[in-house]
């Protein structure tokens, strides 16, 4: 900080100002997708000011994965103005995240990740305090801290639907994630229409298992297949594959077999969100992902699943949301769980006399309850 003058009298000596100074460093963040990744750097205030976005197939494992995401923190801080010290780095992975240690716990999607330490490996690269989370988690921290509506409710649920599926809690204007991390894990919530489905996960029955990305696209596939999709089937003829967003394509050219297909989809995760919503009651429910964010589709059906499923009192004052955050929300995210963390009062006392947090790895370990 620097000072600023003073500030008027309110009786005796003026108080002095300080000026907080939102150069004086920088953040990294890496949103890491099962498919895609975003990495940037942002200001002390968390404005992002450079990034990169790459595909990336998170079963490479993460020697691969997080080698290219350090070459990009490094590409883009050789390119950025001025000489400002790394003050820390935060990181998304798409599974579930042991917070206080920063390791992934047997992520489904995440072959050979499974214990990995993502903390201790970045932090050597980059001598600077790094904080994991799930992906999901990001993405509501994001909201809390840019979307005027998520921090005047103070109590939100954020779901993701994507490659997979998976929600984000904030109560009180905190980030909720439960004793170990995983609090929201609802893509493997049990449906019984998904019942003589194998989940990725290894159970039956999971919601992820018929609505999740990977679910859309496998059936897809199959309605092309059998013919019950002129659309689909065009599509798998030309590319000899199908993803998710191919089925919303279809959907939006009329084929009657995708919309039902994306309706089910959204019917299903709307009938998971309603218990959450009358168990939980929160008032605002955000929706972000892949899935969602490709049309009306899927979004239609879990307004209309969830506002009748839901106890009466519980959806009296809820609002229901597309994120408006785009591809970049997990990175946004990932930069706050940085900030939030380093002038968390604990942190911040603990680095405010050297002046910078700057080469203080150990600082990430020394927080392990940051919000």
């Amino acid at each position: 900080m620097t000072s600023d003058g003073l500030a008027p009298s309110t009786g005796g000596r003026a108080p002095r100002r300080l000026r907080f100074r939102t150069e004086a460093g920088i953040v990294a963040g890496a949103d890491i997708g099962a498919t895609g990744m975003v990495v940037g750097l942002a200001d002390l205030s968390g404005a992002v000011k450079a990034h990169a976005t790459e595909a990336v197939d998170v079963a490479d494992g993460p020697e691969v994965v997080l080698g290219r995401v350090e070459q990009l923190i490094e590409q883009l801080a050789d390119g950025f103005p001025g000489s400002r010290p790394l003050w820390g780095v935060g990181v998304g992975v798409p599974g579930p995240v042991e917070f206080a240690t920063g390791r992934p716990v047997a992520p489904p999607i995440m072959p050979g990740w499974d214990g990995y330490p993502i903390r201790e490996r970045m932090a050597r690269r980059f001598e600077a305090a790094v904080w994991v989370d799930n992906d999901v988690n990001l993405l509501a921290l994001a909201e809390l801290r840019t979307n005027p509506q998520a921090a005047a409710s103070g109590d939100v649920l954020v779901a993701k639907v994507g490659t997979g599926i998976g929600a984000g809690l904030v109560s009180g204007g905190r980030l909720h994630r439960g004793v170990n991390g995983c609090a929201g894990d609802i893509g493997h919530v049990a449906v019984a229409e998904a019942e003589a489905v194998v989940c990725r996960c290894g159970n039956r029955g999971c919601l992820e298992a018929l609505a999740g990305g990977a679910a859309l696209a496998r059936e897809g596939q199959r309605l092309a297949a059998c013919g019950d999709s002129p659309v689909m089937a065009e599509m798998l003829a030309a590319t000899g594959g199908l993803t998710a967003a191919d089925v919303t394509r279809a959907a939006d050219r009329g084929d009657v077999a995708a919309r039902l297909l994306l309706a089910r989809a959204g019917r299903l995760i709307g009938g998971t969100l309603a218990t959450l919503i009358s168990f939980y009651n929160p008032g605002l429910v955000v929706l972000g992902g892949g899935v969602v964010a490709a049309g009306d589709h899927v979004l239609a059906a879990i307004r209309e699943s969830v506002y009748r499923r839901s106890l009466p009192l519980a959806t009296r004052t809820l609002r229901i949301e597309p994120s408006l955050l785009g591809e970049s929300a997990g990175l946004v995210g990932a930069v706050h769980l940085v900030l939030d963390a380093l002038f968390a009062r604990d942190c911040l006392t603990s680095w405010l006399r050297e002046g910078s947090p700057a080469g203080r790895p150990e600082l990430a370990m020394a927080t392990p309850a940051a919000a």
